[in-house]
């Protein structure tokens, strides 16, 4: 068992991103296709946070051309380059989900002074 967990230990990121639910971030994700490597940005609210230790993921919303997109992103992954916040959020839910049946200015969340 003891093997187990100094290979996770080891795993883990040294700097873990600073952000919470309601945040809006920008992920700097990075993707292969083929021999090549590029980095492609995700920006939206995140919804949700779960898990600990090795195991921790974060989902991020936004709209896109009048479509809800949601993904779901592992923290330490080593293809999530970065994490930026662009804005904090003011919120009292552990998990917005009811974000996804709002419209428009509705489904925005309140700014954190």
């Amino acid at each position: 068992m003891d093997l187990i967990k100094a290979f996770t230990e080891e795993q883990l990121k040294a700097e873990v991103p600073q952000f919470k639910v309601g945040d809006t971030v920008r992920v700097h994700n990075r993707i292969k296709e083929g021999a090549r490597e590029r980095i492609q940005l995700f920006e939206g609210t995140v919804i949700a946070k779960r898990g600990g230790g090795i195991s921790e993921t974060f989902t991020v919303r936004r709209v896109a051309y009048g479509v809800g997109v949601e993904k779901t992103f592992p923290l330490h992954s080593p293809f999530v380059e970065k994490v930026e916040v662009t804005r904090k959020g003011k919120v009292r839910r552990a998990k917005l989900y009811y974000l996804r049946d709002r419209v428009g200015k509705y489904a925005k969340v309140k700014e954190s002074i």
